[in-house]
């Protein structure tokens, strides 16, 4: 009677410890939390890619994988047909701040305005293990906006 009322204990410790690894650092999905509002970085006089910052950035999402995590970012837009969107990153800063620019080419000809589901798009990169391991918060910044996530 005495073994199988000290496994059941033993088991009822385990399982109520599971609670702190929930929320403790160790665990990788709390790595990043939520985005929070940033002012954007000033940019180069002269940048190396033709494409334009995005309008405004509305969401930010760092997912934790096997291997690295997968950094998105939405962003909503003035009018519809934007093209080619890419998180162009830089260096990690000192601060261990990595900072992506959202960068996209504006519509070729004239297009609607419609709803701003429709003028959404969304845009990510991959982030290795390694790559992480030197970084502390990510920003993702547009031409008006930029947000940020830290671990």
């Amino acid at each position: 009677m005495k073994k199988p009322l000290l496994a059941a204990l033993t088991l009822v410790m385990f399982v109520s410890a599971c609670g702190a690894i929930r929320t403790s650092r160790l665990n990788p999905f709390n790595w990043f939390g939520r985005a929070e509002a940033t002012a954007p970085a000033p940019l180069a006089a002269k940048p190396s890619d033709p494409r334009l910052l995005a309008a405004q950035i509305i969401d930010l999402k760092v997912e934790p994988m096997p291997g690295g995590a997968i950094v998105r970012a939405t962003a909503l837009l003035p009018n519809q047909g934007w093209w080619e969107a890419e998180l162009v990153s830089g260096d990690p800063g000192p601060d261990g701040v990595l900072t992506y620019d959202f960068r996209l080419f504006p519509p070729l000809t004239q297009t609607a305005v419609s709803t701003p589901r429709s003028r959404q798009i969304t845009a990510a990169a991959y982030l290795s293990d390694i790559q992480l391991g030197k970084v502390s918060a990510i920003t993702v910044q547009g031409q008006g906006n930029a947000l940020t996530s830290r671990r």
